[in-house]
């Protein structure tokens, strides 16, 4: 059978001489407990950016261009409550998706001292990737963003500008979940503004005589800015929850996918073989979201419990 170089590749790792141990430096030493992580990738942290200005654009548009100088009081306060509430649940699941570390394993622990600690048998094998010198557990592969190996690395989001792994998926599920719903929530308040404010009072402006000063409500009543002005900033907000909506959406639905098949991106991507335990649809969703069900699943603020880490995750 003709390997592929996937095949191959692991085939070199297998060899106990691929792994050279006395080549890798001891890893450095941990820092301080509950240290921030933070990839610093200079497209990354532009996209990082430009997701938070997207977001507070429509929120500006929203407040300032279709609430607040509405006439229906009840309308405004539920609306702007909801979009509020949506937009900060959204960027604190960005938040938390960035500043996360994804599951990264010890840098430079191919060391011979820790693989002696791991007791390995005959016929065990370890994975050790050379890019960062670490002994890779099952499922894991390299970012060459982050310059590390990540445990059950879906793909790299420049968006949130971090990997999407094992810790941190919950909450970019969670990103791209607010962000289509403030997106469609913001193209159906877009759709009443152009079906009320504009057929009700800028239409009866137009149908006064040109001689005499117009009847209908004053347009201060309908936007704070000049009828121009506030075509072309709902057009831009249209454009932009359309775009995401579209986009986000997908995301969501095969991040769920993803996790409820429990095949990362990258695993679905390459085709590799299934070496893990099989489990239901709804015990893959508990891995990824917490134990048991709760309102913390929507929560960016809960933080799931993924156990400790299995000695024995880096044994093949």
């Amino acid at each position: 059978m003709m390997l592929t170089p996937t095949h191959h590749f692991r085939d070199l790792e297998r060899k106990p001489e691929y792994l050279q141990p006395e080549k890798c430096v001891p890893p450095p030493a941990p820092g301080p407990a509950g240290a921030m992580w933070f990839i610093r990738d200079g497209c990354g942290i532009i996209c990082a950016i430009v997701t938070w200005f997207l977001v507070l654009y429509a929120e500006f548009v929203v407040l300032l261009v279709m609430l607040i100088p509405s006439r229906d009081y009840v309308y405004s306060v539920i609306n702007g409550i909801v979009f509020n509430a949506l937009a900060f649940l959204a960027l604190a699941s960005h938040c938390r998706a960035m500043l996360t570390d994804p599951g990264a394993v010890p840098k430079g622990n191919a060391t011979k001292e820790f693989i002696e600690s791991l007791q390995l048998k005959p016929g065990q094998v370890v994975y050790k990737c050379p890019k960062c010198c670490s002994i890779k557990p099952d499922r894991a592969h390299h970012c060459s963003v982050c310059k590390r190996c990540i445990r059950k690395m879906d793909h790299h989001c420049p968006w949130v500008n971090n990997c999407v792994g094992e810790n941190n998926q919950k909450y970019f599920v969670l990103f791209t979940m607010y962000i289509a719903l403030i997106s469609l929530h913001a193209l159906i308040m877009v759709g009443f503004h152009f079906l009320h404010c504009f057929e009700e009072d800028w239409a009866s402006e137009g149908r006064t005589h040109p001689f005499l000063a117009p009847t209908a409500p004053s347009l201060a009543e309908c936007s704070s800015f000049s009828p121009p002005t506030t075509v072309i900033l709902l057009i831009l907000l249209c454009f932009e929850a359309l775009l995401f909506l579209i986009f986000t959406s997908v995301m969501f639905g095969t991040q769920v996918h993803s996790i409820c098949t429990d095949e990362t991106g990258i695993e679905q991507l390459k085709k590799e073989e299934r070496r893990w335990a099989k489990k239901t649809k709804w015990m893959n969703m508990k891995a990824v979201f917490g134990h048991p069900f709760s309102l913390g699943w929507a929560s960016p603020f809960a933080t799931p419990d993924h156990g400790k880490a299995d000695p024995y995750q880096y044994v093949v």
